[in-house]
Formats: C-alpha cells, sequence, structure tokens
C-alpha cells in the first residue's frame, strides 16, 4: 500500500519501513530492531542512450516513464493498492506574482 506522493513524476518510487520485522524476518536481540528505505527506479529497455558518453542521444517523451505508468505497474506487478495522498494547501498570498498593486 502506497500514496500518490510516494511516486515521483520520472517514474520512480520510494518507501520505506519502520521495523524490519514487519518484513518476515526474524528478531535477533543482538541486532535490535533497525528500519529501511528503498527506493525503485524504473526504466524502460534503450535507456541507457541518453546516459552513456560516447554517442549519447535522447530519449523521446514517449519513451519515457510517467508516474501513471509507475503506479499502474506497482499495482499489476505487486498487487499493491495505491491511495490518494494528502491535500496540499496553499499558502494565501495578497498579491500574485507579477502583478503591480493597485493605487
Amino acid at each position: 500500500e502506497l500514496r500518490t506522493y510516494n511516486f515521483a513524476n520520472d517514474g520512480s518510487f520510494g518507501f520505506g519501513i519502520n521495523e524490519h520485522i514487519d518484513l518476515g524476518i526474524k528478531y535477533d536481540p543482538s541486532t535490535g530492531i533497525y528500519g529501511m528505505d528503498f527506493f525503485v527506479v524504473l526504466g524502460r529497455p534503450g535507456n541507457r542512450v541518453c546516459k552513456k558518453k560516447r554517442a549519447s542521444g535522447k530519449v523521446g517523451f514517449s519513451h519515457r516513464l510517467q508516474k501513471g505508468d509507475a503506479m499502474k505497474w506497482f499495482e499489476k506487478t505487486y498487487d499493491g493498492i495505491v491511495f490518494p495522498g494528502k491535500k496540499i494547501r496553499k499558502k494565501f498570498t495578497r498579491y500574485q506574482k507579477g502583478k503591480k498593486k493597485r493605487k
């Protein structure tokens, strides 16, 4: 179960686990309890074209991964659930940028 704010616009996503025993690992008193952060970077075949030094090229917009693609992949591969994220409150500004105040 992940939220939409766990997914980045480039198709990667990350999440954290507070206790490693949530993964089913047996508790060992000598190591204690520790958490983990996971970050997954997804990419299509041919994505290396823009990363290599010699004969580099560009990856077209239609070949790049988007946030929606990563969510669909997560739901399909791991039978996961993606919940909507929290609403972000915008701060009230009296004057908008670029506009001059009236006299």
